[in-house]
């Protein structure tokens, strides 16, 4: 008996989870921009809001039905079950924004008198809510820092004199901007050892800065993995998305919040993202490679003070032993000291040509910003000093283009400074 062949993702993203033939045929899916659907009888509706609002199980060969397009669309439905792949998750779910996705979920896991440990720095808008939302609600918050241990870490939780109340840890690794890195198997020993058979204590990951393709924190013991698929997901820059990846359980938790929140991505988004992923791989593997040359190039530069890349990572330190482990590339996403302070930064940046000024990333076209007056602004200056994130610091995404042409536009823009 022959064995079931298992395709890869990037073969599964044109046709995975789509039937042409309930679409007159059609080899892409339509964009089913619809409020609700039409019933066959009663009976029917009342099977698919039993399964909807949790009151019964699906069935094993059972199919969810479509009701109503805050809880399902067939454009959302394909979407997730394509994007599941990528993590080898249970589900998935999609957002209309990465916002979304991160607020669902530490609103669903977290409750007043909670704890949520998380790693720092984190994105702005992350950042802004657990500090400020969050306090609000009454949920206590504590932070560390890639340069602290698991000792340094457990030590914080026993001195605030709750980490019987932890709840959740919530990481981004790499670190924005810095490419520090977070050990996700580490955070989850911590998990584990504050996790009882009452109470679970959640490990988040926001994967972005990674993508789907270089890093997949649920094989290190993440429980949610998180993106803004408005970055590499989506890859082109025309659209805002985000999405939450895990187990069954957590996934359906995470998707009955977002029915009654509304904040579901719309059919012509989740359509758009589709069409992303069938290019995600040879997008993400050309912006890597152009990233190893722009590193490169950098690191022998006479006016650039230190690179901060994963692939430059010194052998032999625990920071590489922890990138040999949990990434199977240094991705495209680089950041570089250069020789002086604010005015230099913004002489290179003002002069470059090809790369612009913005400050997403993950798209086809290469960016560049300055984290400590753009990104990280909120962020107070001796933090910052302490995150490595100072005046001389540049960030750079690294697009599809031609990586001789992005040399030639950063070794200009250099000589001018």
């Amino acid at each position: 008996m022959s064995k079931k062949y298992d395709f890869k993702p990037e073969s599964l993203m044109m046709s995975h989870g789509y039937k042409p033939e309930l679409s007159e045929g059609s080899i892409k899916s339509p964009i089913f921009q619809t409020s609700t659907f039409v019933f066959k009888n009663a009976q029917e509706g009342k099977a698919f809001f039993e399964v909807a609002y949790g009151l019964r199980e699906k069935e094993a060969s059972e199919e969810v039905g479509l009701i109503y397009s805050r809880i399902n669309n067939p454009d959302l439905e394909i979407l997730e079950t394509r994007l599941k792949l990528w993590d080898n998750a249970d589900d998935c779910a999609v957002f209309e924004s990465g916002m979304a996705a991160i607020s669902t979920v530490l609103l669903e896991f977290l409750a007043p008198g909670d704890v949520l440990l998380y790693s720092s720095p984190l994105y702005g808008g992350t950042d802004h809510f657990i500090k400020e939302f969050l306090k609000k609600i009454g949920i206590h918050t504590i932070s560390f820092t890639p340069n602290d241990t698991q000792e340094d870490i457990v030590k914080r939780l026993k001195n605030s004199g709750l980490a019987n109340k932890l709840s959740m840890i919530y990481i981004e690794t790499p670190a924005n901007p810095t490419n520090a890195l977070i050990d996700i198997e580490m955070c989850n020993e911590i998990a584990l050892r504050y996790s009882s058979d009452d109470k679970k204590v959640y490990l988040t990951v926001d994967n972005t800065y990674m993508g789907p393709l270089w890093q997949h924190p649920l094989k290190h013991g993440a429980d949610l993995v998180l993106y803004s698929a408005t970055k590499y997901i989506g890859g082109h820059s025309d659209l805002i998305a985000g999405a939450c990846c895990g187990n069954q359980d957590v996934i359906n938790r995470v998707k009955i919040l977002r029915t009654f929140l509304g904040n579901m991505a719309a059919p012509h988004t989740g359509w758009l993202l589709m069409r992303s992923l069938e290019t995600l791989k040879i997008r993400m593997e050309q912006q890597a490679t152009n990233a190893e040359q722009v590193a490169n190039y950098l690191n022998e530069h006479e006016k650039v003070e230190k690179v901060y890349y994963l692939g430059l990572i010194p052998e032999g330190t625990s920071e590489h032993k922890i990138y040999k482990r949990q990434y199977n590339s240094p991705g495209a996403m680089l950041s570089f000291d250069i020789q002086g302070g604010e005015k230099e930064a913004f002489k290179f940046i003002d002069n470059l040509k090809l790369i612009k000024l913005a400050v997403s990333l993950g798209g086809t076209e290469s960016l560049v910003e300055h984290p400590a007056t753009m990104t990280h602004a909120g962020v107070a200056p001796a933090f910052r000093e302490e995150l490595s994130i100072t005046e001389k610091l540049v960030r750079l995404s690294i697009g599809v283009e031609n990586h001789a042409d992005l040399i030639w536009d950063i070794e200009q823009a250099l000589a001018k400074v």
